[in-house]
């Protein structure tokens, strides 16, 4: 009797899956943006910060698993990073420059810090067999998802499993990250209304996306990973501080562009996906937790050494990805130069050094050397 009630849940719960992931495109887009909308309001009204990124990320996750997939255009998503380089990028002032050579060392320190113990935990899953080749070595890789996902498939990993692991961190830190914000950088008295729609020099605002998308498809074209985030921040930056250029971006794009962030990383959570992987989430969640827990624990040292406020040395050393910790930096009061600069600096070593961690590792762990598909064929 328990078997066939057990039986009939299972049936009426594919059937219901099976009905929802036949409603038609558009069905989907207008639920995505309906529920996006609903739970990003809710999460302004606890004035949680980054909540236009957590509430549509949330909304796509629950949307993949229950079946009812959607694609975004990979062009959308790189315009979206570049809306986001823009951001980051008009945050930072001259003096980041001076700060980074006065205090090389700390950023040295704390960038190193982190991708050490990342690479440990990975080296500890590559031992315990979790999962197949280096998998776990690129999984583990703090702050650059999109870029170890598209590297690891040519180096014996296993895109599926790295992109679990990825964002399985990536939305772990976001929360994490919200909360520990929410604790030290943001009270209900901060909140502040936001004019969606300011008067704006739309010549300002249509140079800024012209500056920014070029500067992403130069460095897509020299094949420079992580290109439409760095490319945007490099393009801006400079132009800001040679030559005056104001970088003017309309708050609704800003929201827009969060959005479509949170429903990139949601929605590749998907069924399949998560049921390939379940058998060893909680040893991804466990080691997910863990480089959390031993990044806040660099945190308190880099606020002890360095006397930066806990809040700005905790999204330093976040290992969350660099585009989603900028928009919870640039919705608090911390110092977002030096968040940004320890974020974008870790984002480089990762990417130069993981090929090189991943052939290592491959060799000495699994008999075999990690090369590049088109050089293994």
């Amino acid at each position: 009797m328990a078997d066939q009630l057990m039986s009939d849940e299972q049936e009426t719960r594919a059937g219901w899956q099976d009905r929802l992931a036949a409603l038609p495109a558009t069905v989907r887009w207008v639920i995505l943006a309906i529920g996006s909308l609903i739970l990003g309001w809710l999460l302004e009204l606890m004035n949680l910060p980054a909540a236009l990124l957590l509430g549509p990320m949330a909304m796509a996750i629950i949307m993949a698993l229950s079946g009812m997939s959607f694609r975004l255009p990979k062009v959308t998503f790189s315009a979206a990073q570049s809306v986001i380089g823009v951001m980051i990028a008009s945050n930072m002032p001259p003096s980041i420059f001076s700060e980074l050579a006065h205090q090389w060392y700390i950023f040295v320190l704390g960038i190193l810090a982190t991708a050490f113990a990342a690479l440990v935990l990975g080296v500890m899953m590559v031992k315990a067999r979790v999962f197949p080749g280096t998998t776990a070595i690129w999984g583990s890789s703090p702050g650059a998802a999109s870029v170890m996902v598209q590297m690891s498939e040519s180096y014996g990993g296993d895109m599926r499993l790295v992109a679990f692991m990825q964002y399985i961190r990536v939305v772990c830190c976001a929360l994490v990250a919200t909360v520990v914000a929410r604790l030290f950088g943001v009270t209900p008295a901060a909140a502040e209304a936001i004019d969606w729609f300011p008067a704006l020099s739309v010549f300002q605002v249509l140079l800024t996306l012209a500056v920014a998308f070029a500067s992403a498809w130069v460095f897509m074209q020299i094949r420079l990973p992580g290109a439409p985030l760095l490319g945007p921040i490099a393009a801006c930056l400079a132009l800001k501080l040679l030559f005056g250029m104001p970088l003017v971006l309309p708050p609704w794009l800003l929201a827009l562009s969060y959005a479509l962030i949170g429903w990139s990383i949601g929605g590749r959570f998907t069924r399949q996906v998560v049921s390939y992987a379940a058998r060893n989430f909680f040893r991804v969640l466990a080691s997910v937790i863990g480089l959390i827990a031993i990044s806040g624990v660099f945190a308190v040292i880099l606020a002890l050494a360095t006397g930066v406020d806990p809040l700005t040395a905790y999204l330093a050393t976040s290992p969350g990805g660099a585009d989603s910790v900028a928009i919870i930096a640039a919705s608090t009061n911390v110092d977002v130069p030096f968040v940004m600069a320890m974020q974008i600096g870790r984002f480089l070593f990762v990417v130069l050094t993981g090929p090189a961690t991943a052939r290592t590792v491959a060799k000495r762990m699994l008999g075999h050397e990690a090369r590049p598909a088109e050089q293994g064929s």
